[in-house]
C-alpha cells in the first residue's frame, strides 16, 4: 500500500495559507522513488508577508504579548509543544522516515531529542527571568549598571533535510525562548508541523533560490541561522551581509576520527561505522576520515568490511533497519561519483559502493570503505553526504593529528584509546569545535555544537544556542545629586 503525506500550505500568521503563486514541489519517498505528495513552494512574495506578520506579532500589545513577556510566559508554550511532540512521536517519525530516508528507529530518536530540545529551551527561558536586570560592578560609585537581555527581533530560520524536525527545534526552541519572532524555511527535500500567537512562527517551504535567499537578504529580518553547505552559506553571509545583519553558519564537514592501537578493536570499529553510517551518512559531522594506527589498520579494515557487511540495508520501515536510501536521485549520483573517482584516482573499495543486490529500486547505496587513499584524493578532501569512509595509516601521535587538521573543515572530531592523557593531548590539537573522545556523534541540547574553518561559526544547542537571539543592552543611570561639573557654567546676568 502506497504512503502518502499530509497535505500542507505555508503557515503564515497562525493560519495554513496557500503560496502566491500557487506553486508545489513533488515530495518522492526514497525507497521507492515514488511521489507521496507535495508540498508549497514560497517565493518573495510570501517571504514578504510572513515578515510583515513576524514584525507585527513582535508588536502586538506593546510587545507584551511575546517579545516582552516573561521567560516563565514563553516556556509555557514551548512545554506545549513537546507534549504534543510526545504524543505525536510515531506519526512523526514514520513521516520523517518515509521523507528522507532514514532508519524508522532513528528518526524515532530523532523526535525524543526534539521534545527534549523544547523541554530544555523552556528551562532557558524561565532562567533567563533571573538574568535580567543583572548588576554590573563599576568602578565610580555615581553611576549604577544592569543590563537587559532581549529577544534580537525577527529571525529567518533556514535548516537542511537530512535532520527535518530537529535541524529546525535546534533553531525554533531557543529563537522562541529567547521572545523572537521566527520564518522557517525548511530544506525542499524534507518539508512534511503549534497555539502561539500569530505570526510568532512562519513555515515556508520551497526552494533555495526562491524562497531561502529572500529570507537572507531581506532588510526586516534581523538575524540569520543557517545550516547546510558550505557553498550556501557563502552565499546567505553576503546576502546578510548588505543589511549588516548577524549570521549564525553551521556549515559542512570531513571529520576525522583517529585510532590508537590500544584499543578494543570490535568496539573502536563499532563506533567507526556508527560514526559515519549513522543517517545513512548524511551528517555533516560525519567522522567519514579514519585514521588508524599502522600496527592495527590490516585488521581493523579486515573487521571493518565484516562489521558493513552485517549492517541491514532496507525500507526504512522494516523493522531492524539500520541503512536507509539516500534522499534522493540527485544525491544517489553524486555519491556513485564520488566513488568512482575515488577509484580512477587509485583508491580501493575494500566494500560497498554500489547498490544492494537485494534492493532493484530506491535510492539505496551499500556502506562503502574506500582504502589505499592518500591526502590528495577528492575523497580525502570533500564531503560526500552519504554512507562513504575512507581509510589511511599512521605511524605516529603527531602525523595522526597532521592528518586530522589536514582539512579546510572543522566541526567534528573523534579520538578512541585507552590513553586518556593521548585522548586529552589530541582534543587539544584537533582542530575542530566538536571533540567525541572514545565514541563518535552524541549529541545533547545542553552541549554547544557548531564548528571553525569552513564549517561556519557561531554555537548551537545548550546556553550558547540561547544567546544566539538575544541582543543585550546595557542601562546606566548616573545616582549622584551632584552636577557632574564638566564645563565651566555660565555667569549669570546682573
Amino acid at each position: 500500500m502506497a504512503i502518502s503525506i499530509p497535505s500542507r500550505q505555508l503557515f503564515i500568521d497562525g493560519e495554513w495559507k496557500e503560496p502566491v503563486r500557487k506553486n508545489r514541489i513533488p515530495v518522492v519517498n526514497p525507497a521507492t522513488e515514488q511521489i507521496i505528495g507535495d508540498i508549497p513552494a514560497a517565493t518573495s512574495e510570501d517571504v514578504d508577508i510572513a515578515v510583515k506578520a513576524a514584525r507585527k506579532a513582535l508588536k502586538r500589545n506593546g510587545g507584551k504579548d511575546w517579545a516582552t513577556a516573561s521567560g516563565a510566559h514563553r516556556a509555557k508554550y514551548l512545554r506545549a509543544i513537546a507534549a504534543k511532540i510526545t504524543e505525536k512521536k510515531p506519526e512523526l517519525a514514520k513521516l520523517e522516515a518515509i521523507d528522507n530516508g532514514k532508519p524508522l528507529d532513528e528518526a524515532a530518536w530523532d523526535i525524543d531529542d526534539v521534545a527534549g530540545c523544547f523541554e530544555y529551551n523552556a528551562d532557558l527561558a524561565e532562567a533567563l527571568d533571573a538574568k535580567q536586570n543583572a548588576p554590573i560592578d563599576l568602578p565610580m560609585d555615581t553611576f549604577k549598571c544592569h543590563v537587559i537581555r532581549e529577544p534580537i527581533g525577527v529571525v529567518g530560520l533556514i535548516t537542511p533535510w537530512n535532520y527535518p524536525l530537529l535541524m529546525a527545534t535546534w533553531k525554533i526552541a531557543p529563537a522562541l525562548a529567547a521572545g523572537c519572532a521566527a520564518i522557517l524555511k525548511p530544506s525542499e527535500l524534507a518539508s512534511v508541523e503549534v497555539g502561539l500567537p500569530p505570526g510568532i512562527l512562519n513555515i515556508l517551504t520551497g526552494l533555495g533560490p526562491e524562497a531561502g535567499a529572500p529570507l537572507a537578504s531581506h532588510p526586516d529580518v534581523d538575524k540569520i541561522a543557517f545550516t547546510g553547505s558550505s557553498a550556501t552559506g557563502s552565499k546567505i553571509m553576503t546576502a546578510a551581509a548588505q543589511n549588516v545583519k548577524p549570521v549564525t553558519l553551521e556549515l559542512g564537514g570531513k571529520s576525522p576520527i583517529v585510532v590508537f592501537d590500544d584499543v578494543d578493536i570490535d568496539k573502536a570499529v563499532e563506533w567507526t561505522l556508527f560514526g559515519c553510517f549513522w543517517t545513512n551518512g548524511q551528517i555533516c559531522s560525519a567522522t567519514s576520515r579514519l585514521i588508524v594506527h599502522e600496527s592495527i589498520a590490516k585488521e581493523f579494515l579486515e573487521k571493518l568490511v565484516k562489521w558493513a557487511k552485517n549492517i541491514k540495508i532496507s525500507d526504512p520501515l522494516e523493522e531492524g533497519c539500520r541503512l536507509g536510501p539516500v534522499v534522493s536521485g540527485g544525491q544517489y549520483e553524486k555519491i556513485l561519483k564520488f566513488v568512482e573517482t575515488a577509484k580512477s584516482e587509485g583508491a580501493t573499495i575494500s566494500f560497498g559502493g554500489k547498490r544492494p543486490e537485494h534492493l532493484k529500486t530506491g535510492f539505496f547505496i551499500e556502506p562503502t570503505i574506500i582504502s589505499d587513499v592518500t591526502t590528495s584524493m577528492q575523497i580525502w578532501r570533500e564531503e560526500v553526504f552519504g554512507p562513504v569512509l575512507c581509510v589511511k595509516s599512521f605511524k605516529t601521535e603527531e602525523e595522526a593529528i597532521e592528518l586530522a587538521n589536514d582539512t579546510h573543515y572543522g566541526l567534528g572530531s573523534a579520538v578512541i584509546s585507552n590513553d586518556l592523557d593521548r585522548c586529552d593531548r589530541v582534543t587539544r590539537a584537533f582542530e575542530a569545535g566538536i571533540v567525541w573522545v572514545n565514541c563518535s556523534q552524541p549529541c545533547f541540547s545542553q552541549a554547544p555544537w557548531g564548528g571553525k574553518k569552513r564549517s561556519g561559526f557561531g554555537r548551537e544547542l545548550g546556553e550558547w544556542g540561547l544567546e544566539n537571539y538575544l541582543s543585550v543592552k546595557q542601562v546606566t543611570r548616573y545616582i549622584s545629586d551632584d552636577a557632574w561639573g564638566w564645563y565651566t557654567p555660565p555667569t549669570p546676568k546682573l
